[in-house]
């Protein structure tokens, strides 16, 4: 990884999407990156079980029209986590992220996720082997919660950062929550804590060395931009990059990143993709596979709900084409401006 590369690849970590599973797979990525040249995209977590005993390196394949892209990987066990990491950079990825966040009983059981908040020294053991693993070839992060169960986030945050960046880890993404792991679903554990932004920025404070992201609860540019403006080095949006992409991503370029680009379209997008999708589909692929991360394109538009409904019956069908979608923005009489 040059300098070049490393610096593109922070300078995109100033705006990113989450890794969220069973969304941010290659297709949503795909489509994301027409709406913004810009910001960090990231995988959905691959476990480094799964690649390493499990030989899924299918899951690590993305387009090099995705880049900038991270990958980000789950599990507990050091050599097992650094053979995974060198696989990722060997793939292609300039950062390798590991998940200490996500609290999903699944996770859980495997020992990783949120639960590593509760054991720093494993986590600084982790991120050792992997930067020894990718050695030049990649960067790695670390993405975490402010705490889970009964700790104490103002304690146990500061700690946890100074601990793990000892081991030169320079780039963090601060989900600004606690994660409960016991009485709490995934989805309650993204709302139901209380957000704490005043903490992460406190952290900033406390480590201005490091590249902290905030996380949790941003559902617009301008709230990211208020994030930005407050002395955080990133934002990263979740759910809100999902179901509103063109809201979020659209004038990213231009708001977040300074650069002279107009918003295209919608109507524009869902023309670029149409020979992503007829490639897809001519490899085997179905239009479900790539059109169900689509769906919130129009959202807060005219059409919405006529492009949803009708995408979402007519674009299941096993012998649905990349035409349908074209078909149904006909219908909507969209112009190219919308």
């Amino acid at each position: 990884m040059s300098v070049e590369d490393k610096q593109k690849i922070e300078r995109s970590a100033r705006f990113s999407v989450a890794p969220m599973m069973e969304w941010t797979d290659r297709h949503c990525r795909y489509f994301h990156r027409l709406m913004s040249s810009q910001t960090l995209l990231y995988t959905e977590m691959v476990t480094a079980p799964a690649l390493v005993r499990g030989g899924a390196t299918h899951l690590l394949d993305f387009s090099p029209e995705e880049q900038p892209v991270a990958l980000q990987l789950g599990g507990s066990n050091p050599a097992e986590l650094a053979t995974a990491a060198k696989m990722g950079a060997d793939h292609g990825y300039d950062e390798i992220n590991l998940n200490c966040g996500c609290p999903s009983d699944r996770v859980q059981s495997g020992a990783f996720g949120a639960v590593l908040m509760k054991t720093p020294d494993l986590v600084a053991d982790c991120v050792a082997q992997m930067q020894a693993a990718v050695g030049s070839q990649a960067e790695v992060t670390v993405k975490c919660r402010i705490g889970v169960d009964d700790q104490e986030p103002h304690e146990v945050l500061p700690e946890f950062l100074a601990r793990v960046s000892a081991t030169g880890v320079h780039r963090f993404t601060i989900h600004a929550r606690k994660a409960w792991l016991k009485g709490l679903s995934p989805k309650e554990n993204r709302d139901v804590p209380p957000l704490d932004y005043e903490l992460v920025k406190e952290m900033k404070g406390l480590f201005p060395h490091l590249h902290l992201s905030i996380n949790g609860g941003v559902t617009s540019l301008d709230m990211a931009e208020d994030l930005l403006e407050a002395g955080l080095d990133g934002v990263m949006i979740g759910r809100s990059a999902y179901h509103q992409p063109w809201d979020i991503l659209a004038e990213a370029d231009a708001r977040i990143y300074g650069m002279d680009r107009d918003a295209i379209a919608p109507r524009q997008i869902v023309e670029q993709m149409v020979p992503y999708i007829e490639a897809h589909i001519a490899d085997g692929g179905r239009l479900h596979q790539v059109a169900r991360h689509m769906l919130g394109l129009f959202a807060g538009r005219p059409g919405a709900r006529y492009w949803r409904r009708r995408l979402s019956s007519e674009g299941t069908a096993k012998d649905a084409s990349a035409s349908l979608l074209l078909d149904i923005l006909n219908d909507m009489n969209v112009d190219a401006t919308v």
